[in-house]
């Protein structure tokens, strides 16, 4: 009886294996490395979308008097400048905006000439990135172009005393399959050991979850 109940030492290991496998859970998917550096930095994008808090610049030309510095935009996702009231920001690339004020004014002003410029960014919520669970402080980050997993932690201030970096996952939106899909990450690797290749590209709308150690 004992004899059919014993394992081969190959069979042994593959359970073994096997077991280990479906204790650990997650993702065993993991994203490529960051690859672009200070000469191949990504393209400024034309695509940002203002959020609340963000602090834009509105310059009418020959119009100083329907100029505005320094305007953050409310909680409420609007702006007031002279002659246009609570006009909708959020939501809206900066381009966006200056033509629907270029809209609004030219019921006061023969063709006025409008830009917006962005001072400070925080973004749409949409498109920060989420920092949860056992990092030193959890945050939301405005995304910067040729951000990585490594600028985020670094702004967060690492990882927690009870962090365990290498389960930690990466929470992605699909647009093609319309869905979230999930990777890995190795949080240990990258900031206790320096290991560049656990340094991922972020994109915008990225959740990063770090869980506590088990022990």
């Amino acid at each position: 009886m004992l004899n059919s109940l014993s394992l081969t030492p190959i069979a042994g290991t593959a359970l073994a294996t096997a077991f280990l496998a479906a204790c650990s859970g997650g993702p065993s998917t993991q994203l490529p490395p960051a690859t672009f550096n200070s000469t191949q930095a990504e393209a400024p994008s034309e695509d940002y979308i203002l959020g609340p808090l963000d602090e834009v610049t509105i310059h009418v030309w020959r119009n100083p008097e329907l100029s505005a510095e320094k305007i953050q935009v409310r909680p409420d996702g609007r702006i007031t400048i002279p002659l246009v009231r609570d006009m909708v920001a959020v939501g809206k690339t900066p381009t966006e905006l200056q033509d629907d004020i270029k809209e609004k004014l030219s019921e006061y002003i023969e063709q006025p000439i409008v830009s917006v410029i962005v001072n400070e960014f925080n973004g749409a919520l949409p498109q920060q990135i989420r920092i949860t669970g056992a990092g030193a402080e959890p945050a939301a980050l405005a995304y910067r172009a040729n951000m990585t997993v490594l600028d985020a932690m670094i702004a967060v201030g690492g990882l927690g005393e009870f962090a365990a970096g290498n389960r930690a996952t990466l929470t992605r939106f699909d647009g093609k399959a319309k869905e979230n899909k999930i990777y890995r990450l190795r949080l240990k690797d990258l900031l206790n050991k320096g290991d560049a290749t656990a340094n991922v590209a972020l994109k915008p709308g990225d959740t990063i979850s770090i869980p506590e150690s088990r022990f």
